[in-house]
């Protein structure tokens, strides 16, 4: 029996909204070329509210801890009773250090073409593991709103060496520093400075460069094919990341993967569009673009490549495209052209 036979578990998440109908998708088209996948299917988001009052249920933590790897579709993170983010729940409780989002253009004659660049993020600190408190002025209980992010010397050199080795292993030519080291001297600081010591060790086999976070906001949009990999800080990364996919047509081509040491978890970026629930005009792209990133994670990258080709043909060539994309065709529409160009 070869390694690529055997089966491999993973935790499947349908999601809120559109979820479940952009889930179903994706799992015909990794069923038509065979993916190794074997699903525990759990809950989390408002189905997990609804049946467990609990929008990150501990059996879903649980199934995630015995298959380190998942496939989630778009959560709602309930507004208010203290509940807290589901994604930066999972990242904390899974050490997913590395946030992973590749950008590249499918679909043609948009305001950019050609678009292949791909955007690290840290993820477990920055901003985004604030301590934040309130100061009181005068009469105003609320009068200041005080926030402190922190940055480690630790995590700032594992994410930089991840999107280096990233870089070598996928034969990208150069990495971009994303940085605000001018003011926050000492919470950006320190990842400039860590990014350039890694730096150093991959000199003559990638090329390396660094670009103040502003600067690099502006020169996305201006000439955006400078960019090859790309690597900064949680909140920076969150903005440029969203940034970047507006670049080819916007969240619904956005996937994403959170790679942590024992852990992986893809997603598709975008949220639940409640509004389009159950109309069966929502796009999986992004969801089963997620989906490749993930067999290619565990070593299949024949189907990967199967499904990249697949997309080309039936969306990039051959103009088969739901409505957010420009055209008229329903999910089960897409899937079905999908499933016949694998065929």
């Amino acid at each position: 029996m070869t390694a690529h036979s055997k089966t491999i578990p993973a935790t499947l998440i349908p999601g809120d909204g559109i979820g479940p109908e952009i889930v179903e998708s994706v799992i015909e088209i990794l069923d038509a070329v065979e993916a190794p996948f074997v699903w525990d299917r759990q809950l989390a988001g408002m189905a997990g509210v609804d049946a467990v009052n609990d929008p990150l249920p501990k059996q879903t933590i649980e199934s995630i801890r015995r298959t380190g790897l998942a496939l989630k579709g778009p959560l709602t993170t309930p507004v208010g009773g203290g509940f807290k983010s589901i994604n930066v729940t999972l990242r904390q409780e899974f050490g997913l250090f590395a946030n992973l989002r590749p950008t590249k253009t499918i679909v043609p004659g948009g305001r950019f073409d050609d678009i292949d660049l791909v955007l690290f993020r840290e993820n477990l600190e920055g901003y985004y593991a604030a301590m934040e408190h309130y100061i009181p002025v005068g009469e105003d209980p609320k009068g200041i709103a005080l926030s402190s992010g922190f940055t480690s010397r630790a995590e700032c050199r594992r994410i930089v060496k991840y999107a280096f080795d990233y870089a070598v292993k996928n034969n990208r030519k150069t990495v971009t520093i994303v940085h605000k080291a001018n003011i926050l001297k000492l919470l950006t600081g320190l990842f400039l400075e860590e990014g350039r010591k890694v730096a150093e060790e991959y000199k003559g086999r990638i090329a390396f460069n660094e670009r103040i976070v502003d600067a690099c906001a502006m020169q996305l949009v201006i000439n955006p094919w400078q960019f090859d990999v790309v690597v900064t800080t949680n909140l920076f990364g969150d903005i440029l990341s969203d940034l970047t996919a507006g670049l080819v047509g916007g969240l619904g081509m956005a996937p994403g993967a959170n790679i942590g040491e024992k852990a992986a978890v893809f997603e598709a970026v975008h949220g639940s569009a409640p509004d389009i629930a159950g109309k069966g005009i929502a796009n999986p792209l992004a969801l089963l673009l997620a989906a490749v990133m993930m067999l290619r994670h565990v070593g299949h990258d024949k189907q990967a490549d199967r499904i990249d080709a697949a997309i080309k043909k039936v969306i990039t060539d051959g103009g088969v495209r739901t409505k957010d994309l420009g055209g008229n065709t329903t999910s089960k529409e897409l899937t079905a052209a999908l499933k016949q160009a694998l065929s």
